[in-house]
């Protein structure tokens, strides 16, 4: 039941978008601001509701504070695996019943892991508020973590490995810039998980964990949609008030990141890499604090469309790849910003490294452009702008806001601080994050076949 953006609002904001870019200055955009209502239950969950009766819809969204991060030592995925069990059986619901109260009334369903968080959400007709309120207290209050539940769905988080990791040419490329970016922080374990650490856990692990953190005084209820916020209220007391509060203390990962101290290379190799790919890696601040805002403009400056600095360089004019990208990967404890190629055939690494180095100088000794600059700002201005479209949209950025952020007021000067990041400020962040000494270089290419060997029958045998 989610609407599509409306023609008007769209061609407004393509309106501005073009005007902007027209302009020698980026005109100000004002965010109409998210009305909230915040309270806690006495059992600790937080309850954000923001009434929108533009549409007979709802969004509902439950994000709990535990990510890949938490996850135990030796136990990579664990958050991953929880994305899925939620969606198992209950005390008072069968298996894969939350997709029969959303998609059987044209509503929809899904969640993610994050480092950070892991969310839940549902778009359904808000005559189905009350049965989906029922039902997130309900996997919340009385999951089933059993051994069938467990050992089911950690065959599926392998399989996803497999298909997202093992599979793909550049699967193992993306796995191992998370994997050494970070030497003693949670942030090294990827997401996903492993299949050794997967196969090594055991059902009590498993309830642990679940015990741990899926829990009201761990978790955000974001409601935002057409309802009557005092129904609303007796619903949430009604079924979530009631989801007892452990006595067990709510563990918080307090490892420091070690600056870096000098530049480290690290080569890898898959079997089903056609072409040669490089990443550069350096940590940056944290996405609560102010760089990040010129951190992110700086990424759309470099990487945003065909026009951006690493396409027309690296793939156009230069034609030393065929792919350029840069990503601020900003998290809850320190960021993370990426610059990598997927190189051209017939090119080395070290060609690509020289051009990407070359352009990171090029932002640190000039100022962008007042075009470059508007444009990304623009950029991001109408993300957020269309973000703000839905119900959905709308409880996603508030609960990013308070989750992420640890600021629910934050949902309302996003824009206004991304619109005030000058030229000087990417120069600044540029100048401060990207030294060689915070420089981690990783380098994927092709394994090399294994030399073939005489079997002493007159046939040759051995490689790949």
């Amino acid at each position: 039941m989610q609407r599509n953006p409306s023609p008007l609002l769209t061609l407004l904001i393509s309106l501005v978008v073009c005007a902007t870019l027209a302009a020698d200055s980026l005109a100000q955009v004002t965010m109409p601001r998210l009305s909230y209502r915040d309270r806690t239950l006495p059992n600790g969950l937080r309850v954000l509701t923001a009434e929108d009766r533009s549409s007979p819809t709802v969004a509902i969204q439950v994000w709990y504070k535990v990510g890949s991060k938490d996850d135990p030592e030796g136990r990579s995925g664990f958050a991953h695996l929880f994305e899925h069990m939620l969606f198992k059986g209950t005390r008072n619901m069968k298996d894969e019943m939350m997709d029969r109260l959303t998609e059987d009334v044209g509503g929809f369903n899904n969640a993610s892991t994050w480092d950070d968080f892991t969310n839940y959400h549902e778009v359904v007709p808000s005559n189905y508020l009350e049965t989906l309120l029922w039902a997130e207290a309900d996997r919340m209050g009385s999951l089933n973590v059993d051994d069938k539940n467990f050992k089911s769905e950690r065959d599926v988080v392998k399989e996803e490995f497999r298909s997202r990791v093992l599979a793909p040419p550049y699967g193992r490329f993306f796995y191992a810039i998370e994997k050494y970016s970070f030497a003693a922080h949670p942030y090294r374990r990827p997401g996903i998980g492993s299949i050794e650490e997967l196969d090594a856990a055991t059902l009590e692990d498993v309830r642990s964990f679940h015990s741990t953190f899926y829990r009201p005084d761990n978790a955000t209820l974001v409601v935002v949609g057409d309802f009557d916020q005092k129904q609303l209220d007796t619903w949430v007391d009604k079924y979530f008030g009631r989801v007892a509060r452990p006595d067990r203390p709510l563990p918080r990962v307090t490892i420091k990141e070690p600056e870096r101290v000098t530049e480290k290379r690290i080569s890898e190799s898959a079997p089903n890499v056609p072409l040669p790919a490089i990443a550069l890696t350096y940590l940056t601040s944290a996405v609560k604090a102010g760089d990040a805002y010129a951190l992110r403009v700086a990424e759309s400056i470099l990487s945003s469309g065909e026009s951006s600095r690493l396409y027309q360089s690296l793939v156009y004019q230069q034609q030393i790849a065929q792919e350029a990208f840069a990503q601020a990967d900003l998290r809850e404890d320190l960021g993370l910003f990426v610059l990598g190629a997927i190189l051209a055939s017939e090119k080395r690494p070290e060609e690509a490294e020289r051009s990407l180095l070359s352009e990171l100088k090029r932002l640190q000794d000039a100022p962008v452009t007042a075009a470059e600059l508007d444009k990304a700002k623009n950029q991001l201005v109408t993300n957020e702008l269309r973000e703000r479209e839905t119900s959905d949209g709308k409880a996603f950025a508030l609960a990013r806001a308070a989750v992420l952020l640890g600021d629910a007021t934050r949902v309302n000067s996003g824009i206004e601080k991304l619109q005030a990041v000058t030229a000087a400020d990417v120069q600044r962040v540029m100048k401060k994050y990207f030294s060689d000494n915070n420089r981690l270089v990783i380098t994927y290419q092709a394994e090399t076949a294994k030399p073939q060997t005489n079997t002493g029958s007159g046939k040759k045998g051995g490689g790949r």
